[in-house]
C-alpha cells in the first residue's frame, strides 16, 4: 500500500464507525478545516474519525512557480475554466486511496467513509470519489470544481453512481467562479448522482449556516 499523507485526526464522539477524510485548499494545510468539526453539532454518539491530510509542497505554474501546499499544478486559470496536470490529480488520487485503503485496515468499510474537500481539495475528492472501486458513503464539495469531466466519465464506476453529494458555492466567490462550480453541478445532475446543491452569499470560504447544513446532511447520513 502507498505510505500515506501526514495528517491531523481527531475522533468525535464514541469509538469510530465512520470515517471523513477531508481536504483542504491550495496553499492551506490540514488544520484549515480542523475547527469546523464542533461546529458541524454531530451527535457525540455518531462515532467519526476525521482525518485532516497535509497536501505535498510543489510548484503551482498559475503562482508564478511559487512552491505551496497542493494537490496538483495548476496551469492556468480563467473564470470558467482550469488547465492542471492530471499526472499530478491522479497522484492525489492514489494518495486518497491509500487513506481509505488505511481506513479500511483500522475496521471502518468503505461504506463508511465520507470525502470531503474544499476548492482545489474538492476537486480531487469529486475525482476520488466518483472512481472509487468500491461504493463509498458520500461527498462534501465546497467551493470547487470537477478538474476533468472527461477523466470521470471514463473511469466512472458502477458501485459509485447512486454516491450522495453535498455541494456548496459562494455566489461572490472570485477564486473558484460559482460558474466552475454549476457546471459541476450541471454535470452530476445529467449523469444522475443524488446531489444537494446549496448557494451562500460569501466569498472563497465557508460560512456558519453552511456548516450546520454539513452537519445536517451528515448527521442523516450517519442515522
Amino acid at each position: 500500500m502507498e505510505e500515506c499523507l501526514q495528517a491531523i485526526e481527531i475522533e468525535y464522539g464514541a469509538t469510530p464507525r465512520y470515517s471523513v477524510i477531508w481536504l483542504h485548499g491550495l496553499g492551506a494545510d490540514g488544520s484549515d478545516f480542523v475547527p469546523v468539526v464542533p461546529e458541524l453539532g454531530l451527535p457525540e454518539t455518531a462515532g467519526v474519525r476525521f482525518i485532516f491530510p497535509h497536501a505535498p509542497e510543489m510548484p503551482v505554474t498559475c503562482n508564478g512557480g511559487y512552491v505551496m501546499p497542493a494537490w496538483y499544478d495548476i496551469i492556468s486559470l480563467a473564470p470558467t475554466t482550469r488547465q492542471i496536470d492530471e499526472a499530478g490529480l491522479l497522484r492525489s488520487r492514489a494518495a486518497v486511496r491509500a487513506l481509505v485503503a488505511r481506513e479500511n485496515g483500522r475496521g471502518i468499510p468503505c461504506s463508511r467513509i465520507f470525502l470531503a474537500g474544499f476548492s482545489q481539495g474538492g476537486a480531487v475528492v469529486y475525482t476520488s470519489a466518483l472512481t472509487h472501486p468500491e461504493a463509498l458513503a458520500g461527498v462534501i464539495a465546497l467551493s470547487t470544481y470537477i478538474p476533468s469531466t472527461a477523466l470521470i466519465q471514463r473511469e466512472a464506476t458502477p458501485a459509485n453512481r447512486q454516491l450522495p453529494v453535498f455541494a456548496a458555492h459562494g455566489s461572490e466567490d472570485d477564486v473558484v467562479s460559482p460558474a466552475l462550480g454549476r457546471q459541476a453541478r450541471d454535470f452530476l445532475l445529467a449523469e444522475g448522482y443524488p446531489l444537494v446543491w446549496q448557494e451562500y452569499p460569501m466569498p472563497h470560504t465557508v460560512c456558519l449556516e453552511e456548516v450546520q447544513a454539513i452537519g445536517d446532511w451528515l448527521s442523516g447520513r450517519l442515522a
